[in-house]
């Protein structure tokens, strides 16, 4: 997938206030990633919330999968002047991806199935609330696993014949025992051994609301609460949940909003010749 790289510096120069300038780099793209900077002790405030900045002035907003294409961020500064900055991001168009052979079952689930799959989602929607002031997102993220793609951010989905809702990552096939690196540095938040979608399911914090996820896990080799460092194997591929095969579903989070994982990383390596 292209890789949209895109820089906005907006400066200025001529107003005797503290926070005198904001950048914004990264993917400014549905479903894409930006990273801020602005001057220490400013305060953002992106679509109503205030967005956590670092002490250096570092910050991170996402754009959902059918994010609008024109939006604002004000800075405020401690004098109480406002600032308004544009930000355009650029429109995607997705793919129909059609999946057959799953079991009945996870495709329309039972009552009491669905009690726990409500519960796995209350859970999910706890751990994304985390807040945590690391900057670990900052760094230039790797491929969790090598191998080929075989579904894509924000695809819409047909389950043996019935449409569903959009695909939220990247999935990955492997066989079974694969290992799962992080792709970045990082905090566990959450492991979970068996979900009814997504099986073994492993979340890593990367602060500031950027989590990663990591669905239908062999194995999971870290516990909650554990730091991580890019490339550590954390996981093993599985064919846990709702899967036709063994692969790895590989999901980003800015909170609630779900991002492309794949606008993050180069473009897959080629397997080496046998």
């Amino acid at each position: 997938m292209q890789r949209h790289l895109i820089g906005i510096i907006i400066a200025i120069l001529c107003l005797p206030l503290p926070a005198r300038a904001l950048t914004l780099e990264g993917n400014l793209v549905q479903g894409g990633m930006a990273i801020g900077k602005t001057d220490p002790g400013a305060t953002v405030v992106y679509q109503g919330k205030s967005v956590r900045v670092s002490p250096e002035g570092l910050f991170v907003i996402g754009f959902a999968r059918d994010a609008a294409l024109a939006s604002e961020i004000e800075l405020h500064a401690s004098s109480g002047t406002v600032e308004k900055h544009p930000v355009h991001i650029e429109k995607r168009t997705y793919r129909i991806q059609r999946i057959d052979g799953l079991p009945p079952r996870k495709v329309s689930p039972s009552p009491e199935d669905l009690e726990r799959i409500y519960a796995d989602i209350a859970l999910v929607k706890k751990v994304r609330k985390k807040d945590e002031p690391r900057t670990d997102f900052a760094q230039t993220f790797i491929w969790p696993v090598t191998g080929r793609i075989s579904g894509v951010y924000g695809s819409q989905r047909i389950l043996n014949g019935k449409p569903k809702r959009p695909h939220y990552g990247v999935d990955i096939a492997a066989p079974t025992g694969t290992p799962v690196k992080a792709p970045a540095d990082g905090v566990v938040s959450m492991a979970h051994e068996d979900m009814f979608y997504s099986g073994g399911t492993l979340i890593v914090d990367h602060g500031h609301g950027i989590s990663t996820v990591y669905m239908h896990l062999h194995k999971i080799l870290v516990k909650e609460g554990h730091p991580v460092g890019q490339g550590d194997v954390i996981a093993q591929v599985g064919a846990t949940g709702r899967v036709t095969g063994p692969h790895l579903h590989w999901g980003m989070n800015w909170f609630e909003t779900r991002l492309d994982p794949s606008l993050l990383v180069p473009p897959m390596p080629k397997a080496p010749p046998k």
